[in-house]
């Protein structure tokens, strides 16, 4: 059951205002219902919206939780003024302060992502994200000399998410690769992985969340038995101390924190904006 309904409200995507409301609602133990209300850039538009958001408030007999990235000074008027519901305007709370100690006008650019098509990052990131594809699970040997990290780890170690999220949000091309049986048997790393050893990161994980994991594509296989996880995940965890690869486990860690320790140990300059 959720505690509170919380608005996410834009002109743009909503990515922001939702991004920075989930951190904040982080920090508290409550399980809100997350409604995302994009492109809201007309006094007309926020209106309905208003509507919404006050049938929530009737319905539930407590105010709901908005947070806001508008633009437009008309568009946030009708929603702090109208909407019977907590009201957390990001761009007043931060933007605006820094407007006054930067000296400065900010841009007030409707969504980070205006114009974002005629721009390097992005296209650096769509031709990322392409080779993480296309290097997904050992599809493709070629053109690894153009990989910034190839990822290794058993069968469900968390892979393709990280492989995914680095190239995505941080535009790097990365490879994965599973590391399987015939590896271990012969005692060393895929052959087509020799020539990049330093571009090469570790994934590891415990056997019973491996298990756990597998169980869920191909239960009671072997491939998804504790027994044959602990040995896997042994003959990785041997394999990589032996050929001085770096490595973490993500038992206990999201996609984000992976992501941020292999760019710390690969392309630090990638942490900078």
């Amino acid at each position: 059951m959720h505690t509170r309904t919380v608005f996410f409200i834009s002109d743009g995507t909503g990515i922001t205002a939702e991004t920075f409301g989930n951190a904040i609602l982080a920090q508290f133990e409550i399980k809100p219902r997350h409604v995302r209300l994009p492109f809201i850039d007309t006094v007309d538009k926020a209106h309905q919206v208003v509507r919404q958001v006050n049938h929530v408030a009737e319905l539930e007999g407590r105010r709901p939780i908005v947070f806001t990235t508008l633009v437009n000074v008309e568009v946030l008027q009708v929603i702090e003024t109208e909407c019977r519901a907590m009201v957390l305007d990001t761009f007043g709370t931060f933007v605006r302060p820094l407007e006054i100690e930067l000296g400065m006008k900010s841009s007030h650019r409707v969504g980070r992502f205006s114009d974002v098509s005629k721009s390097k990052e992005y296209h650096d990131r769509i031709e990322a994200i392409n080779f993480s594809l296309a290097h997904d699970d050992g599809q493709s040997n070629r053109d690894l000399e153009a990989a910034d990290v190839i990822l290794v780890g058993v069968s469900r170690s968390g892979k393709t998410p990280t492989s995914l999220y680095l190239a995505m949000q941080h535009g790097l091309k990365a490879a994965n690769y599973p590391l399987i049986p015939e590896d271990f048997d012969r005692k060393q790393l895929p052959t087509a992985l020799a020539p990049h050893r330093k571009k090469i990161f570790g994934l590891t994980i415990q056997p019973e969340r491996l298990a756990e994991v597998r169980n869920e594509r191909r239960p009671n296989s072997r491939y998804a038995s504790l027994e044959n996880c602990r040995a896997e995940v042994a003959e990785a965890e041997a394999m990589m101390r032996r050929e001085g690869i770096r490595w973490l486990s993500t038992t206990t860690k999201s996609i984000e924190e992976i992501a941020t320790t292999i760019l710390q140990e690969i392309r630090p300059e990638r942490l900078e904006y």
